[in-house]
């Protein structure tokens, strides 16, 4: 029988920086996190840049304390795969709109940055076949794309230049995670994977507070990276589409 598994490509580096945008905590630790580990641990210096701190992810938990506890989560989950640069930007949890002040704040974050590969997140109406993707997500993930235009761009967002922010024209890559056609991978297997489950068991007062038939950090991790390693024949894969490439010539 003919192998139907999809033909996806390796993410292929060496990448030297990258910048990983997405609009709440937790967001990276759901597979992105394995990835992350391992570009460390090739020598790349990672960032993470989150619009806001999650304030309104936990019922039982006001706001403001929210924020403070869930930020401090994040710092913590990114410590545990290498990561030591953790920004936040002042968006409202829940009601982040798509716009160019959203740019501007992502568009800022590469120019501070200067990655060569930036991970974003889907902008698409759904996680697979019927689960739909939080407005959040869906606002910073299609930002985060015109974003890598506009941070090259010394005529958009003019401010930024009076700020020190010169344009910034060498991301290399933009590759979007969770996306509902992943077309590379990169092999998560073993240290990688354990790693990202720590990481994510980092998020305990958000983890405290989901439903109690969500699946626990390893369970879950499990599903999402082994189903990626799956699709490429690997024990565990991070999938994402690649939507920008400037490494191939034009055409190509």
């Amino acid at each position: 029988m003919a192998d139907e598994r999809p033909s996806l490509k390796p993410l292929e580096g060496p990448f030297t920086s990258v910048l990983c945008v997405v609009a709440h905590p937790d967001d990276i630790e759901y597979g992105t996190a394995a990835a992350v580990h391992r570009w460390v641990e090739e020598g790349a210096t990672v960032a993470y840049f989150l619009l806001t701190r999650g304030e309104a992810g936990i019922d039982t938990m006001d706001p403001d304390e929210a924020g403070e506890v869930r930020e401090a989560e994040e710092r913590e989950s990114a410590r545990r795969v290498g990561v030591e640069t953790v920004e936040f930007g002042d968006a409202a949890d829940g009601a982040i709109e798509y716009g160019v002040p959203l740019r501007r704040q992502i568009a800022a974050a590469i120019r501070r940055h200067r990655p060569d590969l930036v991970i974003g997140q889907n902008w698409a109406e759904f996680f697979g076949p019927n689960m739909v993707n939080q407005a959040d997500h869906r606002a910073v993930g299609l930002a985060t794309v015109d974003a890598v235009a506009d941070a090259g761009n010394r005529w958009m967002h003019r401010d930024l230049v009076a700020d020190g922010l010169e344009p910034w024209n060498g991301v290399k890559v933009l590759a979007v995670a969770g996306a509902p056609q992943p077309t590379h991978y990169v092999d998560v297997s073993g240290e990688p994977f354990e790693v990202s489950v720590h990481s994510l068991e980092a998020h305990d007062a958000y983890n405290a507070a989901l439903p109690a038939d969500f699946p626990a950090p390893r369970e879950l991790l499990t599903m999402i990276l082994g189903g990626g390693g799956e699709a490429v024949g690997l024990d565990k894969a991070w999938t994402a589409q690649v939507v920008i490439d400037r490494r191939r010539p034009l055409g190509e």
